[in-house]
């Protein structure tokens, strides 16, 4: 087995969740696998279910993360979470690295979605790669103003290196 490197943003976005053993994750976006890989390796009797548009995402989730599929720890869809209606358990975390869809359109009913499954005290934690820090103000207001607005409370961090900003809503 080749093992493939977790990318230091990742690695630090994941590490700031504080994965719990029992964890009920959703990851919006799977991509490449990466976030998926660490947060398995940090569950026991947790579960993450993981999700992404595209079919090339889910697929190389799927590949990347074979053992964690066959663990029983990880449910890899193609899907959006617009249309997510799969029975999701209670949330304990929302992962997402690097989706546009909380700042660049409207997301009200996604947001929604999120916050009627994610358990009190449970959040969601939005990442952006902050290599252009132009963008940085107005994502931060943008995905900041919609977890409030579906009743999330906002906090914002950021790493310096490599460039990251996380916007977490907390029930």
């Amino acid at each position: 087995m080749v093992l493939q490197t977790i990318p230091p943003r990742i690695r630090w976005a994941v590490d700031l969740m504080d994965v719990q053993p029992s964890d009920s994750i959703l990851e919006i976006g799977c991509g490449p696998g990466a976030g998926a890989e660490l947060i398995c390796e940090r569950l026991e009797t947790g579960k993450l279910f993981a999700i992404d548009r595209s079919e090339s995402g889910v697929d190389r989730t799927k590949r990347r993360c074979q053992r964690h599929v066959d663990a029983g720890r990880l449910t890899v869809r193609q899907i959006d979470l617009a249309t997510l209606r799969v029975p999701v358990k209670r949330l304990n975390k929302v992962f997402a690295f690097n989706v546009n869809l909380f700042w660049v359109r409207s997301c009200a009913d996604e947001i929604a979605l999120l916050h009627e499954r994610v358990l009190p005290g449970g959040a969601v934690y939005l990442f952006y790669e902050a290599n252009r820090p132009e963008l940085v103000p107005n994502i931060v207001r943008k995905a900041s103003q919609a977890l409030q607005e579906g009743g999330f409370r906002v906090s914002v961090v950021d790493q310096k290196a490599p460039p990251v900003v996380g916007i977490i809503g907390r029930r």
